[in-house]
């Protein structure tokens, strides 16, 4: 029983102290995200809605 209780002290501690840090370097997020952000774009044709939209502005722009 004692075992088990300093076991669960231990784990305890670890994820404290990875959520007192509470940051992830923005690298990491970057590729994190990154996969997803391609899925979608692939999905919802995601660059044509973008490049439809630049022309609009450029259009409205020029005017």
């Amino acid at each position: 029983m004692a075992d088990t209780a300093a076991r669960t002290v231990v784990r305890t501690r670890t994820r404290d102290s990875y959520a007192a840090s509470g940051r992830r370097h923005p690298l990491v997020a970057t590729v994190m995200v990154l996969p997803l952000a391609a899925l979608l774009v692939v999905v919802f044709g995601g660059w044509e809605a973008v490049v439809t939209q630049a022309s609009s502005v450029g259009v409205m722009l020029g005017r």
